[in-house]
C-alpha cells in the first residue's frame, strides 16, 4: 500500500480521513418503494448491418423491456447527452496491473474527450490489495491528467488486485454526487481479483442499485489467479430471493459433496416466477464474476468491455468510449410491487432484427421495511 499511500499524501489529504470502507455504504437513494422509485436504463443501439453504426432514430415505442420477465411501461428521456457527468476513473496498479503500466499512456491525453464538452467533475481512484482516493471530484481535466500520470508513473503496488472493494469505493464516491449528474466508471483492472473484503453478493448490489454504467478496459491475470484468488468470495450470506442459495456450510440439510450446479438446480426448483428468473439471472452474474470482473460489470451496467493489448488499442478504445457515452438512449421505468433483491431486465427492439442493444442487466431493489410494533 506503499504507492497508494504515498500518492494520497500528494493529491488529496482529505482522503486519508476518509478511508476505503470495507463494505460501500448503503444509500437512502437504494431503497425501492412500491411504485415510488424510477429505474434508468441507458441504451446503446447499433445497427448491425451497418458495421455497428449508432442508431439515433428509434422512439419508446421501438423498445420493449422485461423486468423479471414481466414487461414494464417505458417512458424516454430526452436530450441527456447533455446531462452533466461523473466519473470516477479506476485503475489497478498492483497485482498483474503493475506490469500493464506502460500501456495505460493514453488515458491522460485521452480524458478530455472522454468527459466531452459537458459539466463534468472526474475523480481518480488508485487501488491494489485496496482502494485509495487520488483525486477528489475536480471539473478541471488537468488536474484529474496529473493524477492519472502519477497513478501510472508509479510502479511500488502491492501483489493485491481488490477489483471488487475498489468498485465498491467508486460507487460510493458517485451516491455523493448530485442527482443530475450522470453516473460513469471508467475501469483498468485484470480479470480476476485478488484479496477483495466485499463478497461476491454484496459486489452485484453495489453495482446494481445505483445508475452507474461502468466502461471497462481489462487484461487477463495470468494462470496464478485460477488458484484460490477469488475463494473469499461467492460465499454469500443471502441470496436475491432470500436466501434459497445461499446456505449456511454447517447446516445439515447442505450436501457439501453436492456440486454447486446441482445445488442452484435444487435452488430454482422450488421457486416459481418471476423469482426463479431473478435467481437464474444472479446466478449466472456471480459465476461470471469468478470468470471476468471487467467484462461482467460492463455488461450489467449497460456500459462497454475491451480488452487491452497495447498503448495503441487503448486509444482507440477511449475514443470508442468517448463517442458512446453521450449517444445513448435513456429509458426509465417504474417497478411495480419489486421484490427485494435482484431484478433480471432485458431491453430489446423486437422490431428490428439487425439492431444490438447494450443496456443495464439488472438492478438491486431494498423494499422499506416498516419498524417494528413495540
Amino acid at each position: 500500500m506503499r504507492l497508494w499511500f504515498a500518492l494520497a499524501l500528494a493529491f488529496v489529504p482529505a482522503a486519508l480521513a476518509q478511508g476505503p470502507p470495507a463494505t460501500p455504504a448503503a444509500p437512502a437513494t437504494a431503497t425501492l418503494s412500491t411504485q415510488s422509485t424510477l429505474v434508468l436504463v441507458p441504451a446503446l443501439v447499433r445497427d448491425k448491418s451497418k458495421g455497428g453504426q449508432l442508431v439515433f432514430t428509434l422512439n419508446v415505442d421501438d423498445f420493449a423491456l422485461t423486468d423479471d420477465g414481466i414487461p414494464q411501461k417505458l417512458h424516454l428521456e430526452q436530450d441527456t447527452g447533455g446531462d452533466p457527468l461523473a466519473l470516477v476513473v479506476d485503475i489497478e496498479g498492483g497485482g498483474a496491473g503493475a506490469s500493464e503500466l506502460s500501456k495505460y499512456a493514453e488515458l491522460a491525453p485521452m480524458l478530455e474527450s472522454v468527459v466531452g464538452s459537458v459539466p463534468h467533475r472526474i475523480a481518480v481512484v488508485g487501488y491494489d490489495s485496496s482502494p485509495v482516493l487520488v483525486q477528489d471530484f475536480t471539473p478541471n481535466d488537468d488536474v484529474a491528467a496529473k493524477a492519472i500520470s502519477a497513478l501510472i508513473d508509479d510502479d511500488s503496488g502491492d501483489p493485491g488486485a481488490a477489483t471488487l472493494d475498489s468498485l465498491g469505493f467508486a460507487i460510493d464516491l458517485l451516491r455523493k454526487q448530485p442527482l443530475q449528474y450522470r453516473r460513469a466508471i471508467l475501469l483498468v483492472s485484470e480479470s480476476h481479483d485478488r484479496g477483495s473484503k466485499l463478497r461476491l453478493e454484496e459486489a452485484v448490489r453495489a453495482i446494481s442499485d445505483t445508475n452507474t454504467a461502468i466502461y471497462a478496459i481489462g487484461f487477463s491475470s495470468g494462470a496464478a489467479d485460477s488458484k484460490g484468488e477469488m475463494a473469499n468470495l461467492g460465499q454469500s450470506q443471502s441470496g436475491p430471493s432470500g436466501g434459497c442459495m445461499s446456505r449456511n456450510p454447517n447446516d445439515p440439510n447442505v450436501d457439501l459433496n453436492k456440486s454447486r450446479g446441482a445445488q442452484a438446480a435444487d435452488c430454482l426448483g422450488i421457486l416459481a416466477p418471476p423469482l426463479i428468473l431473478a435467481e437464474a439471472a444472479f446466478l449466472a452474474i456471480r459465476d461470471a464474476l469468478e470468470k471476468n470482473i471487467p467484462e461482467t460489470v460492463a455488461r450489467l451496467t449497460g456500459g462497454e468491455y475491451f480488452k487491452l493489448t497495447n498503448a495503441k488499442s487503448l486509444g482507440r478504445d477511449l475514443a470508442t468510449i468517448s463517442n458512446h457515452i453521450p449517444n445513448r438512449y435513456v429509458l426509465s421505468f417504474q417497478p411495480q410491487s419489486p421484490h427485494p433483491g435482484f431484478h433480471a431486465i432485458s431491453l430489446k427492439v423486437p422490431g428490428y432484427a439487425h439492431m444490438e442493444v447494450s443496456a443495464r442487466g439488472g438492478y438491486w431493489a431494498d423494499i422499506a421495511q416498516s419498524p417494528p410494533v413495540p
